[in-house]
């Protein structure tokens, strides 16, 4: 009787409604435990971030992927000042299932401009879970490196008879980049009638180095004085909001969610374009429902996104007469470019329109006192349009079709069963079956150059669908109240995206356009792209105290090997920029085509925290650590992974009396020396940070302040890509942007939030 007590609330931990703030009257027995805590799998080798953990980092970021950092495993990518993309276990990107209220999100854009975590701002997110490696098949799919799930926060009701109104307010300000912004939340509700206002407002300028990284200089021909240390293209501007209803009756509950972001610009110091525009509609309905059988899930979304690029502030926006090395009239507009059209370019416009339609219907089903039995379905329909309107010079007469009329659609079935052998062993097994259906519609240059890549492209077989299945088993021993240990086997499958089957260009400047990797190459599709499929081997060690609430050590090491990696070869024709120059570069910009090959990673994450002391006058003091290590090969070609965080560790000793949490932190990043030496990578030397941080809270008050990078060190990000914030970033000649310039870090930045609570 006490497993059969013990097996039901993990179902209901489990079940969709479980986290709604009072989300069913109906109280459950009182269930006495006896012995060790049963937690739903997995839990070990995954890592979570709830109100108080997110509270703290809003003041210091407006990227929700940066709420991440310090968590086993992850990194990130060097992006746009919002729109940071994470990468677990050195998998990145679209490797990543990332869900925001519970919408599998998708970049409609060729540099990945706008990830799915771009869409929520900090200050509206309530939680976060990341599944490092092996994902259950009911949060995974169409990926192979792990899931991560934001969510806002849970709806709140009033009790009974009576009506809840409350809401928040917060600003903050930054002084690297000049960075400040406000949100605003407020909620009024019922019993059973709930509705939420949520939006957020945040804006900086261009970002300093901890020094100077390169020649201080007018940006480009025609645009602003760029000091040496100043990072250009990092500016930003960006404004959510959201609108959010609950319903509920008993056990079950109906919610709406209407967002719309807008972004007019977001500048990006690592890609040759900027974005201009992202403007963004969603739409999420979901239900939840306890029964005397378990739970049920249901949800339908749709999202549209119109995005745009140009050359921005610090790029150079109007190209002159005569042969791309003329610079002679470079800078100066000319109000007869639409007559002349070959004479003069005003940017290179880029356009893109995504249409996202989804569903999903999961059921946690009691099977009996020990097993769980949790299935589920789904299915996505998404529409891509890309297209560069013409604007002069080499871009004229035609509009260029990137992708026309782009199709990506999943279907997806799974099933897992759970079951808890006794209070020591657990176990878990998943399947899913999951298939993708491809294509895309004829294309079209800007002129006569691009025709013979078009009609290659056009007289092509685009029709493509693949037949993915995932695996997942994953087992937990729990000897005793002290130590715990998880271990497991994942077969996970991605289909390619849009960009890497379907853009077909081999022009240069086309190609330049395509990048979601940073590196400054250029970058051309590949028709014939199979699936990638990992194969992930993960095992985690948790020992801790027995009541789990002071010391603990957490070690997983992990291993993957991934057949059909979609990675990258130089590309060869012959001709333009794919000649034999192309294939033997070593010291500039180089022009490659998505390719699969074979690949392996493995590593160690080690984390923890040791309480140091309990002091009357002083308070508690407490020490937590991370570290991380990951190792990535090509074994097709021997070359190294792209884009591998070095070993890396943060250290931290956190001070709590009464109202206040202070916090001192040290980051340390090792040399990155294993580079790609197909994408001519660029190497980063070892660095050290320093942070300060502390908070106080008093009843409904909150404030926030701290201190990053205090020493204003100078670092270049491992992750961060090849500078090219600023400059003639259109021309495919290598010179014409220098080659060989990290992104650099952020130089000291001093921060201060307030959030009132009403």
């Amino acid at each position: 009787m006490q497993l059969k007590r013990i097996t039901i609330c993990i179902a209901l931990a489990f079940a969709p409604g479980a986290f709604a703030a009072e989300a069913a009257e109906t109280a459950l027995p009182d269930v006495e435990v006896v012995g060790n805590k049963i937690r739903p799998l997995p839990a070990k080798s995954n890592s979570a971030l709830g109100g108080i953990d997110i509270a703290r980092q809003r003041a210091a970021t407006s990227d929700t992927a940066k709420l991440l950092e310090g968590q086993p495993g992850v990194s990130l990518y060097g992006a746009g000042g919002v729109s940071s993309l994470p990468a677990i276990h050195g998998l990145a990107d679209d490797r990543i299932r990332t869900k925001v209220d519970g919408m599998d999100l998708i970049s409609a854009c060729g540099n990945h401009m706008n990830p799915p975590l771009s869409y929520i701002d900090p200050s509206n997110v309530g939680s976060v879970r990341v599944f490092a490696g092996i994902a259950p098949v009911s949060v995974g799919g169409d990926s192979i490196g792990g899931t991560i799930m934001v969510e806002s926060a849970a709806p709140e009701f009033a009790a009974h008879d009576e009506t809840l109104l409350k809401g928040q307010a917060g600003a903050f300000y930054r002084s690297n980049g000049d960075a400040h912004g406000g949100n605003l939340s407020a909620t009024i509700a019922t019993e059973r009638l709930s509705v939420t206002y949520s939006g957020s407002t945040t804006e900086a300028d261009d970002y300093k180095a901890g020094g100077d990284f390169k020649a201080a200089g007018p940006a480009a021909a025609g645009r602003n004085w760029l000091a040496g240390d100043e990072v250009g293209s990092s500016m930003y501007k960006s404004t959510n909001q959201s609108l959010a209803f609950a319903l509920r009756n008993q056990n079950h509950m109906v919610e709406l969610k209407l967002g719309v972001q807008d972004i007019p610009y977001q500048g990006w110091p690592n890609q040759r374009m900027d974005m201009t525009g992202n403007d963004s509609e969603q739409f999420n309905l979901r239900y939840t429902g306890q029964y005397g059988w378990g739970g049920l899930e249901a949800r339908a979304y749709h999202e549209n996104t119109r995005h745009k690029m140009q050359f921005f502030d610090d790029k150079l926006y109007w190209y002159g007469k005569g042969a791309p090395t003329d610079t002679k009239f470079d800078g100066v507009p000319c109000a007869d470019y639409l007559a002349v059209g070959t004479s003069c370019a005003a940017g290179m416009p880029m356009d893109t329109e995504g249409r996202n339609t989804g569903a999903v219907v999961k059921a946690d089903i009691l099977l009996s006192a020990r097993d769980l039995l949790r299935v589920g379905g789904e299915t996505q329909r998404y529409r891509l349009n890309d297209w560069w309107d013409p604007s002069g010079k080499g871009m004229w007469p035609n509009v260029f079709w990137n992708i026309n009329n782009g199709e990506r659609d999943r279907l997806a079935l799974f099933g897992e069963w759970e079951a808890a052998w006794s209070a020591r062993w657990q176990t878990q097994f998943g399947l899913r079956y999951e298939k993708v259906d491809m294509n895309a519609g004829a294309v079209q240059g800007y002129g006569a150059g691009y025709a013979a890549d078009a009609k290659a492209f056009n007289d092509a077989d685009r029709n493509k669908s693949d037949d993915n299945t995932d695996l997942t088993a994953l087992a937990r021993y729990t000897p005793s109240p002290t130590q715990a240990y998880e271990f497991g086997f994942a077969r996970k499958t991605r289909s390619p995206n849009l960009y890497e089957r379907y853009t077909w260009s081999k022009g240069g400047m086309a190609m330049n356009m395509i990048n979601m990797a940073g590196d400054g190459n250029g970058y051309v599709g590949n028709l014939d792209l199979q699936p990638e499929v990992g194969h992930t081997l993960s095992a985690t060690a948790d020992w801790h105290d027995a009541a789990a609430e002071g010391w603990n050590v957490k070690v997983t090491p992990y291993y993957t090997r991934v057949e059909d990696y979609i990675d990258a070869m130089r590309c060869f024709t012959g001709a333009g920029v794919c000649n034999a120059a192309n294939l033997t570069r070593t010291d500039g910009f180089v022009f490659l085509q998505f390719v699969n090959q074979r690949a392996r990673l493995y590593g160690l994450d080690i984390s923890g925290r040791m309480p140091l002391a309990e002091t009357g006058g002083y308070g508690s003091f407490t020490a937590t650590g991370v570290v991380s290590h990951v190792d990535g090969k090509n074994e097709t070609t021997g070359d190294n992974l792209y884009n591998i965080m070095p070993l890396n560790a943060k250290f931290a000793v956190v001070q709590r009396l009464a109202g206040w949490t202070n916090t001192a932190e040290v980051e340390l990043v090792d040399a990155k020396k294993d580079v790609s030496s197909t994408r001519n990578e660029l190497r980063t030397a070892g660095y050290g940070l320093l942070n300060l941080r502390s908070s106080y809270e008093w009843k409904q008050f909150r404030f926030d302040m701290g201190i990053e990078n205090v020493l204003d060190k100078f670092y270049n990000d491992p992750l961060g890509g090849a500078y090219t914030g600023q400059g003639k970033t259109m021309p495919p000649v290598a010179g014409l942007i220098p080659w060989g310039i990290p992104v650099p870090g952020m130089g000291r930045s001093v921060y201060v939030g307030a959030t009132l609570k009403f």
